[in-house]
């Protein structure tokens, strides 16, 4: 099954800073590159849990004695590895986001270029899929979900639009919605709105900001002291909440103080922002809003 290159391979895996015989978790396994990256750094004792909700996904699975693939998403991640007997790990790595794959395939909805049914489930198994997001939400759900995951100024009045449209006949696939949004689409800018009206619909169907946040919840008691985090974002909204959660291991506010006034963080970041350099962009378009965060467990 055909995967692209892994965004900030190099990098997001450098900053796991691995030990031959730690354990390690990619909890967004995709085509599987970053985890063939780890594994080939492992020694015979190391472990490598991989983590994907696409069925799709298992196709990839790596036939390797010290690696596991888990079918779920990692939000269940302290769940699904207390199932293998695993309380702490050495390094988490993160790639958020759709994969090119996923893109790819013109029925899963993903993309703005297919004409298809709307979905955009990142599992099969998900009950809420982009139909029922855009037939069933009530106008002010539309209209926060626009704001919030798309930054669009315009959000009352395409949510207001999408319920006017769906009241004479359900808007049922990519192209009836392109239809509805005509009016938004400025001809230089159209794919660009068109792509953060797509990704505030995938958002809100995957529940990805509740996910993320769910994770990174957890990422405190798996990991152990000096245990790293390696985190992929493409959108403002994912790297704030990395970058607070890394900060002051809160999503909003400051970090808490003990009674002497100290701060006391899980995290501290062991490096600056990393972004995709001309040449990573040039070969895979995918990583233009690639930001990577590195963190180290106190």
């Amino acid at each position: 099954m055909e995967y692209h290159n892994p965004v900030l391979l190099k990098e997001s895996v450098d900053g796991l800073n691995i030990q031959p015989d730690g354990v390690y978790v990619d909890v967004t396994f995709g085509g599987g590159g970053h985890s063939r990256e780890i594994l080939s750094r492992l020694g015979e004792k190391g472990k490598l849990f991989a983590f994907d909700q696409d069925e799709d996904a298992l196709e990839n699975k790596i036939e390797d004695p010290r690696f596991t693939l888990i079918n779920e998403n990692f939000r269940f991640i302290k769940r699904f590895l207390r199932f293998y007997g695993i309380k702490e790990v050495d390094g988490i790595l993160g790639d958020f986001g759709v994969s090119s794959h996923q893109f790819d395939i013109a029925e899963r909805g993903f993309s703005t270029r297919f004409d298809a049914k709307l979905d955009m489930r990142m599992s099969q198994k998900g009950s809420l899929s982009a139909l029922e997001v855009i037939n069933e939400y009530e106008e002010g759900q539309l209209k926060k979900m626009f704001y919030e995951y798309a930054d669009l100024r315009t959000a009352p009045k395409i949510a207001a639009e999408i319920v006017k449209a769906r009241e004479v006949a359900p808007i049922k696939t990519s192209e009836q919605l392109k239809e509805v949004l005509r009016p938004f689409l400025f001809k230089e800018k159209e794919h660009k709105i068109l792509a953060q009206i797509y990704q505030a619909i995938r958002i809100e169907v995957n529940q990805e900001i509740e996910a993320l946040k769910e994770f990174l919840l957890q990422t405190q008691d798996l990991l152990k002291k000096g245990g790293r985090l390696s985190l992929i974002s493409y959108h403002s909204l994912e790297d704030r909440l990395v970058k607070r959660y890394i900060r002051n291991g809160l999503f909003e506010g400051d970090a808490e103080k003990d009674f002497y006034g100290n701060i006391s963080v899980p995290f501290k970041k062991v490096s600056g922002l990393i972004v995709p350099g001309a040449e990573e962009i040039g070969k895979n378009k995918r990583a233009r809003s690639a930001k990577l965060r590195i963190a180290k467990k106190l």
